[in-house]
């Protein structure tokens, strides 16, 4: 799975040490780094939710971890774009549930919230979880695009 990774300044940190642990465990996905190295304070969240959500949208990757201080001014934001469903999750049921029921396609967190540990722990929950499309979960997703579709004609 192609997989891309963006962060504004305040999780620079934590997204490249997601990238360097993923890649060591050899997975056989491929890892895009979208930007946000920390060096810029003025690196904001909506500029790196937009760079990752545009990437999620546009099928130049298949899923995104998006990383700001808290993990929620990058969720909104990415929640802006068609077609991008991320939440914000810090334990690992969360991030595979929201897979496999909610086909969740961008996990974000907040690197002044989460550690480096319980954070590769849900990126790895939610690399490993597949939308399971039983139709309960379906109806459901079908009506969370149909609210997207008519939100933003």
């Amino acid at each position: 799975m192609r997989i891309g990774f963006a962060a504004d300044h305040a999780g620079a940190g934590l997204k490249a040490e997601l990238i360097r642990r993923l890649d060591q465990l050899s997975l056989g996905h491929e890892l895009v780094d979208l930007g946000g190295d920390g060096s810029d304070p003025q690196d904001d969240y909506p500029d790196f939710a937009r760079r990752l959500g545009h990437a999620v949208r546009d099928g130049q990757v298949e899923r995104g971890i998006l990383v700001c201080g808290s993990g929620v001014g990058a969720s909104i934001a990415a929640t802006k774009i068609r077609g991008v469903r991320a939440a914000v999750c810090h334990d690992t049921y969360s991030a595979h549930q929201g897979v496999e029921h909610d086909d969740m396609n961008v996990l974000t967190l907040g690197a002044r919230v989460i550690g480096p540990e319980p954070a590769l722990e849900c990126a790895l929950a939610f690399l490993g979880a597949r939308f399971s499309g039983e139709p309960r979960h379906r109806r459901r997703l079908d009506k969370v695009l149909a609210i997207e579709a008519e939100e933003r004609g």
